[in-house]
C-alpha cells in the first residue's frame, strides 16, 4: 500500500513538471503586456510584385493594417486591379484581401486609378484618387467612401479636375485634418509655371471643395506624392522627385522639409523654401539593389512609438512585370530622429534582414 501511495505522489510531481511552463491558450504570461506578434525581423520587400503608391492605416477596432495601392496589371492573369487592398497585423507580412472598387468612376471617360490615400474620416474610411492616363491633359481628384477599410467602397464622384482648379497634373491627393478642419494636398511635377505641390480646405464632410480659388503653393513643381506628418510641433514634408516608373531606371527619390505651420513655408536644412525648384533635403534614394524608391504612405508608428517608413521601390534585375508594369514592390524601413530631422540608415532601401516592427497579439482574421 505504501508502495502504492509513493508511485502516486511521484506521479503528480512528474505530471506538474511536465506541465511546467503551459498555460491556456486564451492566457498569456503577464496580461497588461501581451507577447509581441508576427516577425522578429525581415528583409525587404515585404510584398511584391506590386503595390505601388502606397497609402496604409490602422483600423482602431482590429489593429490590423491595411495598404492601398494604384490600380496595376501584376502580371499574373488576374487583370488590372482596381485599387488593390492588402491586409497585415505586422507590417511585415501582407496578404491580398481584395480591391477598393468593382467597377472604374463614372465622371470621366478613360484613365487608371491611381496613388489611393485612405484615411478614417469621421467613422467612415475615405478613399481619395487620382484618375488619369499618361500624359493626360486634365487629370482630376476623386473621393470613395466605406464603413470599413476593406469596402466596399461607393464613389462619390470628382473633386476636382486639373482644368478646374488651375493646377496641371493634378493627382497624388493626400488628406490632412487639423483642428477640425479638413484638407486636400495634391500635385505632380511638370516645367508649367502653375506646377506645384499644393493645398485646399475641404468641406466639413469631405466630399467637395467650397472654394477652388483659396487653394495655397506649397512645393514646387519638381515634386510630387505629398505626405505631411506632424510631430513636435513640426510639420515635415515628405515628397517624391524623378522617374517614378522606368522599371530598373527609375529615378525616384524622397527628399523632406519642414514648417511650423501647416501652410508652409517648408524649409530644408539649408533654410531654402521648397517653393523653389531644386530645394529639399535628401532622405532616401536607390542603391545598387533597388531602384526608384518613393511615393511613400503615411508614417506609422509601431506599440514602441518607432515610426517606420513605407513605400514602394523596383529591384534592378527585374524591373518590369509580364504586363510591362513596373515592378513597384512595397518596402519598409524604421525612421530615426536626429536633432529634429527624420533619417533612415544610410539613406537608401534596406536590403539584409532588419529588427521589425513591435505589436502586441492580435487576431490574423482580415
Amino acid at each position: 500500500m505504501m508502495l502504492h501511495v509513493l508511485f502516486s505522489q511521484v506521479f503528480i510531481v512528474l505530471l506538474t513538471i511536465a506541465g511546467c511552463g503551459r498555460l491556456p491558450k486564451d492566457q498569456h504570461p503577464n496580461d497588461q503586456q501581451p507577447p509581441a506578434t508576427g516577425a522578429s525581423t525581415y528583409t525587404n520587400p515585404v510584398f511584391e510584385p506590386i503595390l505601388a503608391d502606397p497609402t496604409v492605416i490602422r483600423d482602431p477596432q482590429t489593429g490590423h493594417f491595411y495598404a492601398y495601392g494604384t490600380q496595376d496589371d501584376w502580371g499574373d492573369g488576374q487583370g488590372s486591379r482596381l485599387i488593390p487592398i492588402l491586409g497585415s497585423t505586422d507590417l511585415v507580412d501582407w496578404q491580398v484581401v481584395g480591391e477598393a472598387l468593382s467597377s472604374k468612376p463614372a465622371w470621366k471617360n478613360n484613365g487608371g486609378l491611381w496613388a489611393p490615400d485612405v484615411n478614417e474620416v469621421d467613422g467612415k474610411y475615405y478613399l481619395y484618387y487620382a484618375y488619369s492616363t499618361w500624359g493626360d491633359p486634365n487629370p482630376g481628384i476623386g473621393v470613395a467612401v466605406a464603413e470599413k477599410p476593406t469596402g466596399p467602397f461607393v464613389d462619390h464622384g470628382k473633386l476636382f479636375t486639373s482644368e478646374e482648379v488651375g493646377v496641371p497634373n493634378s493627382i497624388d491627393a493626400f488628406f490632412f485634418e487639423e483642428e477640425g478642419e479638413k484638407y486636400l494636398f495634391w500635385g505632380s511635377f511638370s516645367d508649367l509655371p502653375a506646377q506645384g505641390t499644393y493645398a485646399v480646405r475641404l468641406a466639413d464632410d469631405g466630399l467637395s471643395v467650397p472654394d477652388l480659388s483659396q487653394k495655397i503653393k506649397i512645393a514646387a513643381g519638381d515634386y510630387e506624392a505629398v505626405m505631411i506628418h506632424k510631430r513636435d510641433g513640426y510639420y515635415y514634408f515628405f515628397g517624391s522627385k524623378g522617374s517614378c516608373c522606368d522599371g530598373a531606371n527609375s529615378q525616384y527619390h524622397v527628399l523632406v522639409a519642414r514648417s511650423n505651420n501647416l501652410m508652409g513655408p517648408y524649409l530644408d536644412k539649408e533654410g531654402h523654401a521648397i517653393t523653389e525648384r531644386g530645394k529639399g533635403t535628401l532622405f532616401l534614394k536607390g542603391n545598387e539593389k533597388i531602384a526608384g524608391p518613393g511615393h511613400n504612405a503615411q508614417l506609422i508608428a509601431d506599440d514602441e512609438g518607432t515610426d517606420w517608413f513605407i513605400y514602394h521601390g523596383i529591384d534592378r534585375s527585374k524591373g518590369k512585370v509580364s504586363s510591362g508594369a513596373s515592378r513597384r514592390m512595397l518596402m519598409l524601413d524604421k525612421v530615426h530622429w536626429n536633432d529634429g530631422w527624420p533619417e533612415i540608415a544610410g539613406g537608401v532601401p534596406s536590403m539584409t534582414p532588419q529588427e521589425a516592427p513591435r505589436f502586441g497579439q492580435r487576431q490574423t482574421v482580415f
